[in-house]
């Protein structure tokens, strides 16, 4: 169920984050975290059904080989049942919990077990199928306390995510050399000198585009400080190229982000410095 991979369901937490200076319930902070919870549940069963699905790739991958599915230390039955299961309660809880967010997570489970099943082999649609992903995330966390989330949010979620996936598809291409057709069909079409264009679009994009939201978004008219978070996103972009680079034998962004201890403190303070400035006006 990969939890380092988990990282990713944080973005549930960005509605709420960003409306700290209105009036939340104690039930709503309960309801983003049951919300990341259930998420959690549902990547953890589509993560299942990946695994399943590439068993005899990831026989072939240096790194992967060793999951539990790959290895046979995990009958493939076994997940089976545990996938369907809990894809169910994943599901079944979040219809439980709010019919808006319920909506929204089954549309992010549907379209990544899309991405398992075919999207990830074709070029390009496979990262922006990542990084829609990210959006049904925030969206799902804003749905299931009933705010909005910024257009502006929105597209810096879309740009990170489509950041982070170009990196990873550059780590992936560096990692299995002339094998990386065979274990992904769509590295077959991508080469690093094209990924490197790519991914600096995409982080001076992030960086643009988070600038422009704590200037001009209602929450920056509000809180005009929120312009003083641009140095975390910077440095934090800035880290991250930086860590793609020195380490190259690397393919998992999850794995930097906690390894990392500069870019991990760089997060925290970026999500503080953003809590105290929205709430204290």
């Amino acid at each position: 169920m990969r939890p380092r991979q988990w990282t990713k369901n944080f973005f549930v937490f960005a509605g709420l984050l960003f409306t700290l200076d209105r009036y939340h319930p104690v039930t709503d902070y309960a309801r983003v975290v049951l919300a990341f919870a259930l998420f959690c549940i549902l990547s953890g069963s589509i993560y299942l059904l990946n695994d399943i699905r590439d068993a005899e790739q990831d026989r072939k991958h240096p790194v992967k080989c060793q999951r539990p599915i790959a290895s046979g230390k995990l009958p493939q039955p076994a997940a089976w049942i545990a996938a369907q299961l809990l894809l169910l309660v994943g599901l079944a809880g979040s219809f439980s919990l709010d019919l808006g967010f319920a909506v929204t997570a089954a549309l992010y489970a549907s379209l990544l077990t899309a991405y398992s099943l075919f999207l990830r082999d074709v070029v390009i649609l496979d990262v922006m199928t990542i990084a829609a992903g990210f959006v049904l995330r925030a969206a799902a966390g804003a749905a299931v306390i009933h705010v909005t989330i910024s257009p502006w949010l929105l597209m810096c979620t879309v740009l990170l995510a489509l950041f982070l996936a170009l990196a990873k598809r550059r780590q992936e291409l560096l990692r299995l050399e002339e094998h990386a057709s065979g274990h992904r069909s769509s590295l077959e079409h991508y080469s690093v000198p094209f990924l490197d264009q790519l991914i600096n679009i995409t982080a001076a994009s992030s960086i643009i585009a988070y600038a422009l939201y704590t200037f001009f978004s209602q929450t920056g008219s509000q809180h005009p400080y929120m312009m003083a978070t641009l140095p975390f996103v910077i440095y934090g972009i800035f880290r991250y190229l930086f860590l793609i680079h020195k380490n190259a034998a690397t393919d998992s962004p999850e794995l930097l982000l906690l390894a990392d201890k500069p870019l991990l403190i760089d997060i925290v303070l970026w999500a503080v410095a953003c809590a105290l400035i929205v709430v204290v006006r």
